[in-house]
């Protein structure tokens, strides 16, 4: 897909080697939660437009591979953890953030689904912060046993969205947000 070699893979491994590793950006959202992004924006802008077509579902797997998966293996404390996708409401035969959830399984790091959903389905893709603002996500929160929380969402811009999942669930529960790309980082 990026070399236009043939490939078994939907990137070949050179690529993934070459372009795919990932970088640690680190950015403070409210209430002082952290959040962790693995890629800038532009590196990866055109395989993130894939996750509405039927071939996103295997670059969100590659691209959870590089670096979900690498922070999870990597994560050694003592401490246990719950991770929670932002909206992994299937869409498009696939949940983007079920996908980057499913790849934080490890020791102590239980991927939990179907536990945030947004009420309000409309679409924040390119839309303005006032839009956004105006028009929130409604999030719905299920029952669940966990202190330690990993937020995960795919893209985040403005941080609204953190922020209101942060809202509902609870700082003092929350632990870190992970994203693949946060679109302040240039």
């Amino acid at each position: 897909m990026m070399c236009e070699s043939f490939s078994y893979t939907h990137i070949c491994k050179s690529c993934q080697q070459k372009f795919l590793q990932p970088s640690l950006y680190k950015r403070t959202l409210h209430n002082n939660i952290q959040l962790l992004s693995f890629y800038k924006y532009n590196e990866i802008k055109e395989l993130l437009h894939t996750k509405h077509t039927d071939v996103g579902y295997h670059i969100y797997n590659i691209l959870a591979k590089h670096s979900f998966a690498k922070f999870a293996e990597e994560l050694h404390t003592k401490e246990n953890y719950i991770s929670i996708p932002i909206d992994d409401q299937v869409t498009s035969g696939y949940s983007h953030t079920a996908i980057l959830n499913k790849h934080l399984n490890s020791y102590n790091i239980k991927p939990m689904f179907n536990k945030l959903r947004a009420k309000n389905s409309v679409s924040y893709s390119g839309k303005s912060k006032y839009f956004r603002e105006n028009n929130p996500r409604d999030f719905e929160l299920k029952n669940f046993q966990g202190d330690k929380i990993i937020l995960v969402d795919d893209i985040v811009t403005t941080g609204l969205t953190m922020k209101q999942a942060i809202d509902l669930i609870g700082h003092n529960r929350v632990a870190l947000a992970l994203s693949l790309v946060d679109i302040s980082q240039k």
